[in-house]
C-alpha cells in the first residue's frame, strides 16, 4: 500500500510538471556537473536555472528558496568574477580547505541565518495560518541557512562547499517532493550524488595542487 501511494504521488507529480521546472532542472544538473570538474561554467548554467527558480518558489509559497535564489543569482554573478581574477602571477584562484577559524565562523553563521530568514517568513506569512502551523518554513529556512554556506563556499572555492550541499540536498529531496516539484525532488538526488563526487574530486584536485607546489619550492631549493 505505501508502494503504491508513493507512484501514484510520483505519477500526479510527474503529470504536474512544468517546462520551466524542466528547464531549471536541466541547467541546475549542468551547473553542479560543471561545478564538479571546476569548471567555470557553473556560474553561467547557474544564473539560467536559479532565474528560473525565483519564479517557481514564489508560485509554491517556499519564499526562503525564493530568497535564496536570489542569492545564488547574485553569487554567481560574484563567483564567476573571483574565478577569473588572477593575482601578480597570472594565477587564478586556488582550491583550498578553510581555516579552522573560518569553518568555526561558517557554523556559528547557520543558526544566525536559520533565525533571520525564519523571521522573514513569519513576518511576510503570519496571517496565513496552515502555512505557518506546517513544518514548511522550519525546514525551509534551515536548508536555506546551510545553502547559503554552500554557495558562498563554492565562490571563494572552498572544498567545505560539498559538505554543505550534501546536507542541504539530503533534507531537500522529501520536501520538494512533497510539495509537489517531482523533478526538482529528482534534480537534488541527482545533486546529492554530484556534490559526494565533487567533494572527492576537489579534494583530489587541492591534494595535486599541493603537490605541485611544493615540487616548485624544492626545484627552487
Amino acid at each position: 500500500m505505501i508502494a503504491a501511494g508513493f507512484f501514484q504521488l510520483f505519477y500526479e507529480n510527474l503529470m504536474a510538471t512544468t517546462w520551466p521546472e524542466l528547464v531549471a532542472v536541466l541547467f541546475g544538473i549542468l551547473s553542479v556537473w560543471y561545478a564538479r570538474k571546476a569548471n567555470l561554467l557553473v556560474y553561467p548554467t547557474g544564473i539560467v536555472s536559479t532565474t528560473i527558480y525565483i519564479y517557481i518558489c514564489f508560485q509554491i509559497q517556499l519564499y526562503a528558496d525564493m530568497g535564496i535564489n536570489i542569492f545564488y543569482t547574485s553569487m554567481s554573478i560574484y563567483g564567476w568574477y573571483i574565478w577569473t581574477r588572477k593575482d601578480d602571477q597570472k594565477r587564478v584562484r586556488p582550491i583550498r580547505w578553510n581555516t579552522k577559524r573560518q569553518q568555526a565562523g561558517g557554523l556559528l553563521m547557520i543558526p544566525v541565518l536559520y533565525v533571520l530568514i525564519f523571521g522573514l517568513i513569519y513576518l511576510f506569512k503570519q496571517d496565513d495560518t496552515e502555512y505557518m502551523n506546517s513544518y514548511i518554513p522550519y525546514v525551509d529556512s534551515f536548508t536555506t541557512s546551510i545553502f547559503l554556506l554552500g554557495m558562498w563556499y563554492m565562490a571563494r572555492k572552498k572544498i567545505e562547499n560539498w559538505i554543505y550541499w550534501i546536507a542541504g540536498n539530503i533534507i531537500s529531496i522529501p520536501l520538494y517532493f512533497i510539495k509537489g516539484l517531482v523533478f526538482t525532488s529528482f534534480q537534488f538526488t541527482v545533486f546529492l550524488i554530484l556534490a559526494i563526487l565533487g567533494l572527492m574530486h576537489w579534494i583530489k584536485l587541492y591534494n595535486e595542487g599541493r603537490a605541485r607546489e611544493q615540487k616548485f619550492i624544492d626545484d627552487l631549493i
